[in-house]
C-alpha cells in the first residue's frame, strides 16, 4: 500500500508540475497543453469517430506486425542456436542487417508495397524481429548442457524430442523476455509506419501536429501508452500462468 501511494503521488506530482507550466508562463499552451484541456479534447476525438478508428487501424497493425515479427524472430533464433552450422553461416548477414531502423526500410516499405497496410506491417516485423531473435537466440545457448547429456542419457537423443522436452522448456523464460521487448518496440514501431500516410495513430498525430493542434498529439500519445500498457499487463498475466511450472 506505501509503494502504491507513493507511485500515485509522484504521478500527481507530474500532472501538477506539468499544469503549472504553461499556466505560470513558462511554456506556451500552444506548444505544451496543460492536462486539463485533455479530457474535452479525447470527447471531440471519440465524438468525431476519429479516436476508434484510429485506434482500431493501428491494433489491426499491431498485431499482424507483431505476430509475424515474434514467430520469424523466434524461429530464427532457436534454429540457428541449435544449429552451429547455420549460426555461422547466417552470423555476418544478421549483423549486417541488425543495426539498420526501421524508418530507413520506409522507402522500400513503399516502393514494395505502396502506401498500404502491408507496408506498416513490413516496418513492425523489422522493428519487433531482431529483439525476439538474439533473445531466443542467447535463450537457448544458456541452456544447461548438463540437462542435454542427462536427456542423451535418457534415451531422448533424437534433436526434435530434446528441443520440445529439455531446450524450449528451459529457455522458455528467456525468449518471453524478448517477446515483452517487443510488444513496446512494436508500438514504436507502429507510430513510425503509420506517419507516412497509413491510417492510425501515427497518421492522426501528424495530421495534427500540422495544424498545431498539441492537445490532439498528446491525446494520441497517451492512448498509445495506455494501450501498451493494457497489452504489457495481459502478456505479464500470460508468462505468469506459462511459467507457473517453475516455481
Amino acid at each position: 500500500m506505501r509503494r502504491s501511494l507513493l507511485a500515485l503521488a509522484g504521478i500527481l506530482a507530474f500532472l501538477a508540475l506539468w499544469e503549472a507550466m504553461p499556466r505560470l508562463g513558462f511554456v506556451s499552451p500552444l506548444f505544451l497543453p496543460p492536462p486539463s484541456r485533455l479530457p474535452a479534447t479525447f470527447a471531440r476525438e471519440i465524438a468525431g469517430g476519429h479516436w476508434l478508428a484510429a485506434a482500431l487501424a493501428s491494433l489491426r497493425h499491431y498485431a499482424v506486425g507483431l505476430a509475424i515479427g515474434t514467430g520469424l524472430g523466434v524461429a530464427l533464433g532457436v534454429v540457428t542456436a541449435i544449429n552451429d552450422r547455420l549460426d555461422t553461416f547466417l552470423s555476418w548477414v544478421i549483423r549486417l542487417l541488425r543495426p539498420v531502423p526501421g524508418l530507413a526500410w520506409v522507402p522500400f516499405a513503399i516502393v514494395w508495397f505502396g502506401v498500404t497496410e502491408a507496408a506498416a506491417t513490413f516496418i513492425i516485423v523489422i522493428g519487433v524481429v531482431w529483439i525476439n531473435f538474439y533473445a531466443s537466440h542467447s535463450a537457448v545457448r544458456a541452456v544447461d548442457k548438463d540437462l542435454i547429456e542427462v536427456a542423451d542419457a535418457f534415451g531422448h537423443r533424437p534433436l526434435s524430442t530434446k528441443l520440445v522436452k529439455i531446450i524450449l522448456p528451459a529457455a522458455t523464460a528467456g525468449i518471453l523476455s524478448g517477446v515483452r521487448t517487443g510488444l513496446g518496440q512494436a508500438w514504436m514501431a507502429v507510430v513510425a509506419a503509420e506517419l507516412f500516410g497509413i491510417a492510425g495513430l501515427g497518421q492522426r498525430m501528424m495530421q495534427a501536429s500540422s495544424l498545431l493542434a498539441t492537445d490532439v498529439v498528446v491525446v494520441y500519445m497517451i492512448t498509445i501508452a495506455a494501450l501498451y500498457g493494457l497489452s504489457d499487463s495481459l502478456f505479464i498475466l500470460i508468462r505468469d500462468r506459462l511459467l507457473r511450472w517453475q516455481r
